[in-house]
């Protein structure tokens, strides 16, 4: 009760740590296996639900990553290849470069029976505004090194039927003819040489606004019948074959190699007939192999079949045409290999040997000079010198040789020693036509650089007027004759017709006015070598009247010259004619000639015959052949004739070669 108070009572929590918890002795001390238990600790404290929701989005994730992984591996993958393709290309190829390869736009399918012709259809015209009919703008470079091909593919449909091919008999090879006229053993040759130049580099081409498309007419709509009316008979009888013997429903074969399907390839394509093209197309893809053990004519085989696929090439942009002319091109280099580079005139393509003619070690002059064209195009597109230099090679050669008089050549010239052999003849017939033809042409192509070949041309011209030009009786038609160890024959071949067309072209690109002004005589006697004719067909030769003679006409017919073979020389330089001057008689005289061979030469059943009678109206005994130039050259040329679209194979963009095949004029790169 009196005593003092003590001190107030405070409560104390003892705890007691073990050792590993104390901080510094062995707690918290950011080691892996405390993170692991500390983590492990969270996740318990999770509920099931946001548990399976964390799983979830983890798996999720990683299926994303896996697919993304693939992705980029496949993306990576196909980069890489590419990369060694373009590589390899490169290697292959290291010169060539092709601006613009597809030139004509793809073929219209055809639709809507059309005026006379039930079988006849039309083509529809493009319905955008700015795509026209004819080349695009064609832009084609002198080859360079080191750069590769650019091709575009054009996969095309697969044809809607399949053709069945008849049986026929097999008929004997006749003798090798000069463009299908069959003449006494001393022609078969061919050209090239070995030196080369590089491909002259021509102006290029400018970009052109884009037109309208040109409407197909009448005239051309008859020739799209006559086509199909021809390609149905070689369908039927003779498909793969070379030529159609319409009258048997047969065939007959010259190399094996389907001339006339080949032949008629760049027809299809600029007449629009897209599924005629298109069977045709899976013919050479599946069934033309060149590995074969059989003699082609030199000459023949380059300005059809090698000259066939590279226009199609062209036209098309589609490459498995430069593949098959690389093949064939290869193929036919052996006849190269001669003592005096001038080639020899046969080549077995299948054993890479060549020869000449069995009666003879002459090649003919046109033979050997009319190849250059398309070897040097070859040349072009695959960067490969080796086929320029040969063909460049011959023209050189022949350049200074002696025998010549005034520019005018002799028609053979020895393989072995080079040297021009039968001296003293001279004619712009067979075995000498294309020798001139293609002297310009190769000035044309290079850019009209090549002065040799200027110079020869224009010697040999002012030689035709001086020894060859005569006139006829009554109406005074100038007409070249041929002449031998100087004396003047008459005899003018169809095959001369090739030459208004030459000289129109010619005046065209820069020559002499009076080249145009001879041209215009000339046509006008090709044309009366047809109208004074009983079937409105020209014979094969006529002979000219030079003294008037009461009831003669100028132009006389000898019983071996009388027959017709389809052949394409005066609608070539009508073509030409037209197109440079607009006149429409040329076009008139063309529709006639036309109409005569539906009225003479037309077989029912399908396709078109030569005929032995141009005299004989009601028999012209038809000799039931039809020959691949028919498609590849006459008919095409009619087309053309009748169009008038100058856009449609532009005449300042390709050059035709002797088959008709366009080849692009290079442009500078």
């Amino acid at each position: 009760s009196g005593a003092a108070a003590g001190p107030p009572c405070r409560d104390f929590i003892s705890i007691t740590l073990g050792p590993e918890e104390v901080v510094g002795v062995g707690g918290y001390n950011n080691s892996k296996a405390w993170r692991r238990r500390s983590c492990w600790r969270k996740w318990k404290q999770l509920s099931r639900l946001q548990r399976s929701v964390i799983l979830f989005l983890f798996a999720f994730l990683a299926v994303c990553g896996v697919i993304s992984y693939t992705s980029m591996g496949e993306a990576w993958k196909s980069i890489t290849n590419k990369s060694l393709d373009d590589q390899r290309t490169e290697q292959e190829i290291p010169r060539l470069k092709l601006a613009n390869p597809a030139v004509l736009p793809a073929p219209q399918k055809a639709d809507a029976n059309h005026g006379d012709y039930p079988e006849l259809s039309l083509q529809k015209p493009p319905k955008l505004p700015h795509v026209r009919r004819g080349p695009s703008n064609l832009q084609i470079k002198a080859p360079q090194r080191n750069t590769r091909l650019k091709t575009q593919h054009d996969t095309m449909r697969a044809v809607e039927e399949q053709v069945e091919v008849d049986k026929v008999e097999k008929t004997e090879k006749s003798i090798i003819s000069w463009r299908g006229a069959v003449i006494e053993p001393d022609q078969s040759t061919e050209p090239p040489s070995n030196k080369i130049t590089e491909p002259e580099k021509p102006s290029s081409v400018e970009a052109e606004d884009q037109k309208e498309p040109v409407p197909i007419n009448e005239r051309q709509l008859a020739v799209i019948e006559a086509f199909r009316h021809a390609w149905k008979g070689y369908k039927d009888f003779a498909w793969g074959h070379d030529e159609l013997k319409p009258l048997s429903k047969s065939y007959s074969e010259w190399f094996g190699l389907g001339l006339t399907l080949i032949d008629a390839l760049d027809t299809m394509w600029i007449l629009g007939l897209k599924e005629e093209f298109e069977e045709a197309r899976k013919w050479v893809a599946n069934d033309l192999v060149f590995d074969k053990n059989v003699d082609v004519n030199l000459f023949e085989s380059t300005i059809r079949i090698l000259g066939g696929l590279l226009s199609t090439y062209h036209l098309s942009g589609d490459s498995l045409f430069l593949e098959k002319a690389k093949d064939i091109g290869n193929r036919l280099m052996p006849a190269f290999k001669t003592p005096s580079k001038i080639p020899y005139s046969d080549v077995n393509i299948g054993r890479g040997t060549a020869h000449p003619p069995r009666w003879t070690s002459d090649s003919t002059v046109a033979e050997v000079t009319s190849i250059q064209l398309e070897f040097r195009e070859l040349s072009r597109l695959t960067g490969d010198e080796k086929f320029q230099k040969a063909v460049d090679e011959v023209m050189k050669h022949v350049h200074t040789l002696s025998g010549k008089n005034d520019g005018l050549v002799p028609m053979f010239i020895n393989t072995n020693s080079g040297q021009f052999t039968h001296l003293g003849v001279y004619t712009l017939g067979a075995r000498a036509d294309s020798y001139y033809e293609y002297l310009l042409k190769q000035w044309i192509q290079g850019g009209k650089k090549e002065n040799e070949l200027l110079e020869d041309y224009m010697r040999a011209i002012e030689g035709v007027k001086k020894h060859l030009l005569q006139r006829s009786e009554p109406k005074k038609l100038t007409f070249v004759g041929e002449l031998a160890h100087g004396h003047f024959s008459a005899k003018m071949d169809h095959l001369v017709c090739f030459l208004p067309g030459t000289l129109a072209l010619g005046a065209h690109n820069g020559l002499a006015a009076d080249h145009m002004k001879l041209a215009e005589t000339l046509i006008e006697t090709c044309y009366q070598m047809y109208a004074q004719v009983e079937t409105g067909l020209s014979p094969e030769i006529v002979h000219f009247n030079l003294h008037a003679q009461k009831g003669h006409k100028d132009v006389e017919i000898k019983p071996a010259d009388r027959h017709n073979l389809l052949r394409p020389e005066t609608v070539e330089s009508l073509f030409y004619m037209y197109r440079f001057t607009g006149d429409k008689k040329y076009q008139d005289w063309g529709w006639e000639i036309l109409q005569n061979f539906n009225r003479y030469t037309r077989v029912p059943t399908g396709g078109y015959t030569s005929i032995n009678n141009v005299q004989n109206p009601s028999n012209p005994e038809p000799r039931d052949k039809m020959e691949s130039f028919f498609l590849g050259e006459t008919l095409k040329y009619m087309f053309l004739l009748f169009s008038d679209d100058i856009d449609l194979i532009n005449l300042d963009k390709y050059i035709f070669n002797t088959e008709a095949h366009p080849l692009p004029i290079w442009v500078p790169a």
